[in-house]
């Protein structure tokens, strides 16, 4: 198995090295930070909150609104969790990355440069 995961007539060619929680106080709202580095070449990291546990996704899209990678895809308890984006076998070009809940959805973009 290369990670991958099935997306349709898509292919997922980003890959999540890791989700981790970081340890601190819990959260009171949904929140995406801007990810760091930016412009970044391959990986990047991305940090978002939840004020309560949610089936949380994580995903980045093309230009063209076409998903290339889903980063996290679970039910996960309030609090803020970061995740690394290695995008070495994509395009160099702008990407959006979306955090998902039932209750919320923000997108930010991101530059990859190689």
């Amino acid at each position: 198995a290369d990670g991958g995961q099935p997306a349709g007539d898509l292919r997922w060619w980003g890959i999540p090295l890791a989700v981790k929680e970081i340890a601190g106080a819990v959260p009171t709202e949904f929140g995406l930070n801007q990810n760091y580095p930016n412009p970044f070449n391959p990986v990047t990291n991305i940090t978002y909150s939840v004020p309560k546990e949610a089936q949380v996704t994580v995903e980045v899209f093309d230009m063209l609104g076409r998903s290339v990678a889903k980063l996290v895809n679970e039910k996960q308890n309030a609090g803020t969790y970061n995740v690394d984006f290695d995008a070495s076998k994509l395009s160099s070009g702008a990407y959006i990355y979306r955090l998902s809940t039932p209750e919320f959805t923000l997108a930010k973009k991101m530059l990859l440069m190689k």
